[in-house]
């Protein structure tokens, strides 16, 4: 029986360690296939020869802008000091424009954005906007400490899955899209491998964490292919957004598939939620069978659907209210010209937002039934296993004592 056990751990330890080979060889792989793709030449759209973009500190205001009311008109000219660049340490005088977009309305001391183009010893410079980088890094320093402080363990693990999750939608999907590959497969793909990554690394190599990529991977499909039946029968596509024009330039200089990106961004701003509903479900079938082992698979399935349904409601709405949230600018000029209904509902603006807060809900409500299905299948074939396991193992451990007594007299 001693040499049961150790056989047994000697085959525990030789899957854990072919496991942990074949992890790192997909690593190395994945790092060769990005580095690979990503080794492309960028056809130059605009000139930016000799145009920099650098840090500087306001010094001086030589002229404000600043009107009695509080609004600003013109430009202001004031004094520079570089912080980084060719001119750094100089002390140089430019202008800062008034517009919403671009330009600020600078104050002694400011951190600044300069655009400048150098040409021998003239430099033509201008404030293009306050340097708000370190803001973006602090906030989100901030919301990874608190996600791993609060969530322990479990929160590093979510914050490796989001730092790759957006390392996988620059360096991996754009780059795959301007190859010229289709945007929705291209997603499809990005989605895929960070579903797995991310379920991989909350779960671990288990049952759960493989109903949960199912679950998630079959929803996200859901969306995008109501989405697509969405655009067969109103007529809108991915032509119809309103940035189409500067997207076309694009097409006529790489062939990328531009028709193609807004069901594509469908399919990436989806799949946080669908993946949200497939671990939880999966999650609670789980421990709901650990409660009750006696449970049948049709009682299983029955409390995964309970599971499901209430957190249809809740996840669809704030799938829909992200893509309402995002569309209020638009709503409110609607509101404010008055504009009729008819006009309003078959907008092209309107209906793009409608179709995905409506797809992505379709991939919500479909992940649950399928990662319940999934769920009661693979869970009882394991408990059932490691139930018949289990009972070796026992049956095993009493007939080693049972010898060891008779041994002993």
């Amino acid at each position: 029986m001693k040499t049961y056990f150790q056989k047994h751990d000697g085959q525990l330890l030789s899957r854990k360690a072919a496991r942990r080979l074949i992890l790192f060889l997909i690593c190395i792989i994945f790092i060769v296939f990005t580095v690979k793709i990503n080794q492309v030449e960028k056809t130059e759209l605009v000139s930016r020869e000799g145009q920099t973009f650098e840090k500087a500190t306001v010094v001086e205001i030589l002229q404000d802008n600043l009107q009695a009311d509080g609004t600003r008109v013109g430009e202001q000219k004031v004094v520079v000091r570089m912080d980084s660049g060719e001119r750094k340490g100089e002390e140089l005088t430019v202008t800062s424009s008034s517009g919403y977009l671009f330009g600020a309305g600078c104050t002694p001391g400011m951190h600044v954005i300069v655009m400048q183009s150098v040409a021998g010893e003239s430099v033509i410079a201008s404030v293009y906007s306050q340097d708000r980088g370190w803001v973006i890094y602090l906030f989100a320093a901030l919301y990874i400490l608190l996600l791993c402080v609060i969530g322990g363990k479990q929160g590093i693990k979510g914050s490796a899955g989001l730092i790759f999750t957006f390392f996988c939608v620059i360096f991996v999907y754009l780059p795959l899209v301007y190859r010229g590959l289709s945007p929705f497969w291209a997603a499809v793909f990005v989605c895929a491998i960070t579903t797995v990554v991310t379920m991989y690394l909350i779960g671990g190599p288990t049952k759960k964490t493989l109903v949960s990529i199912l679950g998630t991977m079959v929803g996200v499909l859901c969306a995008g292919i109501s989405a697509q039946l969405f655009s067969l029968l109103s007529g809108i596509t991915g032509y119809n957004v309103s940035d189409i024009e500067t997207l076309m330039t694009l097409w006529n200089t790489n062939r990328i598939q531009v028709g193609g990106l807004l069901f594509s961004g469908l399919l990436i701003s989806s799949m946080g939620a669908v993946m949200d509903v497939a671990m939880s479900i999966s999650s609670s079938m789980s421990e709901i069978l650990k409660q009750n082992p006696e449970m049948t698979r049709k009682e299983l399935f029955k409390a995964g659907i309970h599971v499901g349904r209430d957190m249809m409601g809740t996840d669809s709405n704030t799938l829909i209210l992200a893509f309402a949230g995002s569309s209020v600018s638009m709503l409110l000029l609607d509101y404010a010209y008055n504009l009729p209904y008819q006009q309003i509902i078959n907008s092209n603006n309107i209906g793009i937002a409608i179709m995905q807060g409506l797809s992505g809900s379709f991939g919500i409500v479909l992940s649950v039934p399928f990662t319940v299905l999934f769920a009661s299948i693979m869970y009882l074939k394991k408990h059932r296993k490691a139930e018949n396991t289990e009972a070796i193992e026992t049956a095993g451990a009493q007939i080693h004592s049972v010898t060891e007594a008779s041994e002993n007299i």
